[in-house]
């Protein structure tokens, strides 16, 4: 184990299985047993499992009825992300006590620089333990840690070193280890880059150099020139420690096959357009150009982009441009999923500059006053009649999740 300080030392903490391992958390009677979480008990396709699980041939994205055949006694939990999100708020900030600079790649995963902290806490060895100490001392929970000298091949050791393990590549080391693995274990190959570098002889990471970098630049431009350093343990990106401001901010739902009802298909875009507004309220933020889309099977996805007079945070607004989508542009097809989305929202300070309120003040009291209700007492406490027959379906993170600010959402 290397005690050398390193030029560039960056941590990847990558919890293990962590939505099932904080069922088992909490749910001590299903530690050491086959866990898969779905969305709600509703739910027919498995979102992670346990190790336990997998140990039976058991994937996420499976169907649970197959999943069982596999597994007769395989337990599952409704997910609950609402608790998922209120631990790994006490990770990330666990982490944040080790290093201010870190970026919250997913919710179950950071990256931590800690470069500059190897004169304050120890050699990166050290410095892994005392990260594995503050996620457990946060959550309960293990995590596995990979260090390196740059992202892609920190998060290629915590990967090889899973559930619970600890793996250290210096970077000076970090080509010669990568060199006999497939191309494909790397963070961010698809199957589509592989295929292209396969053409030219590239299979695992130590091929790379015999390929020019200008191939892959005019190929893939400046990724395509990430990917070629990446291989070679020389990633070029930095750690992310700035949350940027959201462009867009949307939801969807899955209804179930075929819906054709056509109040049932505006009840689940009411939903979707009420908590759309909440969000957006919550965080700040209007917009008056939506996007509005319904999933077919027929036609796949049926998609329009539509406008209301000026910037608005309304659930009531939004939800008349999906009724005028549905009569414009649905002719009976059956529905299978339906997506509400803000684009290019903007802050109230900045639309507030510019253009009136479409709104009055009554209505933007009535929103005020659902909204202490619904965070006092639980979302949808108080909500439009025809969301009495919503979807059961439970919430689920959106994938730009943070640890703060407008990211931190179900």
């Amino acid at each position: 184990m290397s005690e050398q300080v390193w030029p560039s030392a960056i941590v990847l903490v990558d919890m293990n299985c962590f939505f099932a391992a904080v069922e088992q958390l909490d749910n001590p009677m299903w530690r050491r047993q086959p866990v898969a979480v779905t969305n709600g008990l509703l739910g027919t396709t498995i979102i992670t499992s346990s190790y336990e699980a997998r140990a039976f041939g058991i994937k996420t994205g499976m169907r649970l009825n197959v999943a069982r055949t596999l597994c007769p006694n395989l337990i599952q939990a409704p997910s609950r992300p609402n608790r998922y999100a209120e631990l790994s708020t006490d990770i990330m900030a666990s982490l944040q006590q080790i290093s201010p600079d870190i970026e919250v790649y997913s919710i179950d995963e950071a990256f931590i620089e800690v470069t500059h902290c190897q004169s304050l806490l120890g050699s990166p060895y050290q410095i892994a333990k005392r990260v594995k100490k503050a996620v457990y001392q946060a959550s309960g929970l293990y995590c596995s840690v990979g260090v390196s000298g740059d992202k892609t091949t920190a998060k290629f050791a915590a990967k090889r070193r899973k559930p619970n393990g600890l793996m250290l590549i210096p970077p000076w080391q970090a080509e010669e280890t990568l060199a006999p693995y497939p191309i494909t274990e790397l963070s961010g190959i698809n199957t589509g880059v592989a295929g292209f570098l396969r053409q030219y002889g590239v299979i695992v990471c130590g091929d790379m150099k015999k390929l020019p970098i200008g191939v892959l630049a005019q190929r893939y431009g400046n990724i395509g020139r990430r990917i070629w350093l990446m291989a070679q343990g020389q990633d070029p990106e930095k750690v992310r420690t700035n949350i940027t401001a959201p462009k867009t901010m949307g939801h969807g739902k899955n209804m179930p096959p075929e819906t054709k009802d056509l109040h049932i298909i505006l009840t689940y875009f009411q939903h979707m357009s009420e908590k759309l507004a909440a969000r957006l309220r919550q965080y700040g933020y209007q917009s008056n150009h939506f996007m509005i889309a319904l999933k077919t099977k027929s036609h796949g996805w049926i998609t329009n982009k539509s406008a209301t007079a000026y910037p608005t945070d309304d659930g009531k607004q939004i939800f008349a441009l999906c009724q005028g989508f549905m009569t414009e542009h649905w002719h009976g097809q059956g529905g299978w999923q339906v997506r509400v989305v803000a684009l290019n929202v903007q802050s109230e300070q900045q639309t507030d500059l510019f253009q009136p309120m479409d709104l009055s003040p009554k209505r933007e009291k009535l929103n005020l006053a659902v909204d202490e209700i619904n965070h006092k007492f639980g979302e949808f406490t108080v909500a439009p009649s025809r969301l009495i027959k919503r979807s059961e379906m439970p919430n689920v993170i959106t994938p730009s999740w943070q640890p703060s600010g407008h990211r931190k959402t179900v």
